[in-house]
């Protein structure tokens, strides 16, 4: 196996992986596993964690369970919560990368800047910030896709004199206590964060575009009784852990081929809306008009209490501009506000392409999908040899674990590795990959995302294609990754690789 000298500015291995959260993870705990390969990640913070490092917003936890949001291969029997907190994931991945000795083969604090194939050397170039260069044989980017807050673009915004800031990169030096707060955004960290706030503000001004669909959230305490059986017991650990999946997985058929079978969740969401919220022209305001699952189907006890707070107002209308230390509405009512905090969710389809990747050729990938990001089972795309996209177009889920998806694209990676074997280049070819996009372009037409009367951030803005989720079960996925379809790859043997000898310290 290639070693790696993590101080030389032409390092060379065997895989570079791009960020260190869940996917990141997942792909260095495989890849040591599988055996083979020599591997190193660069991450341009100084901790591991990914979206779970960076939003540290108050509130903020996972609205999938803890024992099926987490590894398969490191199950944790010491959740404190069934929905854990944004804290206990953070401390659950810095556990595993420690664990498995992950984190000794991270290079903290290195910014990509971009990425191109070396034709001659049949390998990936790697420039990071400062001036590093490093040399793969195979690149994985698993850079995420809720990392690129969305700000909007809002008439007056540089004339605010109070702090501004958005829910992922939360201010904790700001004090909320007594203040008048502006939030704009009603997603599903705003659903969180509002909650969280309300009762330290005087003032709540809560700007809603489009009403959300919310189901409440059974959460409940894990007892240290409870968590000592698990530590004792793996198999009841695995049957948890198997039960939370199948009653996620169930939901699937509402979500891609049968909206009836959502009506039972849609008579939950009006229940609990109804018996939350009292006022009807504030119900009025909460209640949707797209099929429930078109958007983001969110979870919450808390939410609708806040918003039937005295002091709490929910804009339906509109912002016609901000002003220095009000907001102004298109109905022509204005808002006060010292703090304006925007909840408006991530760049989700331009998170592929954020750091410059060229294939061959020196083609853009960002220049092959003017319809929107597309790839080869979400993972390998035409033109660019040895490249793995984690959490790539349309591996996204509705109703189940993330988690998931990315273990079997990252299972499917190593298949990958394998038959590309010690020289080898392997690249998916543009007819197989333009066939398995029709078949997930005439699939997705019928799923509630595309057909329940909504627009999000699901689809291509300019196209309106769903670039993001997959539209079947998850189980589905699962069985297509578990074998490669040889026919639809090309392989070739690539020039010899050198690498260096020395070790990481």
């Amino acid at each position: 196996m290639t070693s790696v000298n993590i101080q030389d500015d032409s390092t060379r291995t065997d895989v570079l992986i791009l960020g260190a959260g869940f996917s990141g993870l997942a792909a260095a705990a495989m890849i040591s596993r599988a055996g083979g390969f020599e591997y190193l990640i660069l991450e341009q913070a100084d901790d591991v964690g990914g979206t779970w490092r960076e939003n540290t917003y108050p509130g903020c936890a996972c609205d999938i369970p803890s024992p099926l949001y987490s590894f398969s291969f490191r199950q944790n029997p010491d959740w404190r919560h069934l929905f854990a907190p944004q804290n206990e994931i953070l401390d659950y991945l810095r556990d595993t990368s420690a664990e498995l000795r992950i984190t000794e083969r991270i290079r903290f604090g290195t910014t990509v800047t971009g990425a191109d194939w070396d034709e001659e050397d049949g390998s990936w170039v790697v420039h990071a910030a400062g001036g590093s260069v490093f040399r793969a044989r195979f690149l994985v980017s698993a850079m995420g896709v809720l990392h690129h807050a969305n700000y909007p673009s809002l008439p007056g915004i540089e004339d605010f004199q109070g702090p501004v800031f958005h829910s992922a990169h939360w201010d904790h030096s700001v004090d909320l206590d007594g203040k008048r707060v502006a939030v704009v955004g009603t997603g599903a960290s705003a659903i969180q964060f509002v909650p969280a706030i309300v009762d330290r503000t005087s003032q709540l001004a809560v700007f809603q575009r489009t009403a959300p669909w919310i189901v409440p959230k059974f959460n409940r305490a894990f007892g240290e009784d409870e968590r000592e059986e698990m530590r004792r017991n793996p198999i009841k650990r695995w049957y948890r852990r198997a039960r939370l999946f199948w009653i996620h997985e169930k939901r699937a058929r509402g979500f891609v081929s049968d909206a009836s079978k959502m009506g039972p969740t849609r008579e939950l969401a009006e229940a609990h809306r109804a018996k939350q919220i009292r006022d009807h022209e504030l119900r009025k305001k909460l209640t949707p008009d797209y099929a429930i699952g078109c958007k983001r189907l969110l979870i919450s006890s808390d939410y609708y209490p806040a918003l039937a707070k005295p002091h709490v107002d929910v804009v339906t209308t509109g912002i016609e501009e901000v002003r220095a230390h009000s907001i102004l509405a298109t109905d022509g009512s204005e808002y006060d506000a010292d703090v304006l905090i925007f909840g408006t969710g991530f760049d989700a389809q331009n998170s592929l392409t954020r750091v410059p990747i060229h294939g061959r050729d020196g083609a853009a990938l960002g220049s092959q999908w003017a319809s929107g990001p597309e790839a080869y089972l979400g993972t390998t795309v035409s033109g660019f040899p040895n490249l793995f996209l984690l959490c790539g177009p349309n591996t996204g889920l509705g109703h189940n674990s993330q988690v998931f998806m990315i273990e079997a694209q990252v299972r499917y990676m190593i298949r990958c590795l394998r038959y590309a074997g010690r020289d080898g280049l392997l690249e998916v070819r543009r007819d197989a990959q333009e066939r398995f996009n029709r078949f997930l372009q005439g699939r997705l037409s019928s799923t509630v995302w595309q057909a329940g009367g909504c627009k999000s951030w699901y689809q291509d803005p300019v196209t309106g294609r769903n670039t993001l989720l997959w539209p079947r079960s998850t189980l589905s996925y699962w069985f297509r990754t578990r074998f490669i379809r040889r026919s639809d790859y090309q392989r070739k043997r690539r020039p010899a690789f050198a690498g260096s000898t020395a070790s990481i310290s």
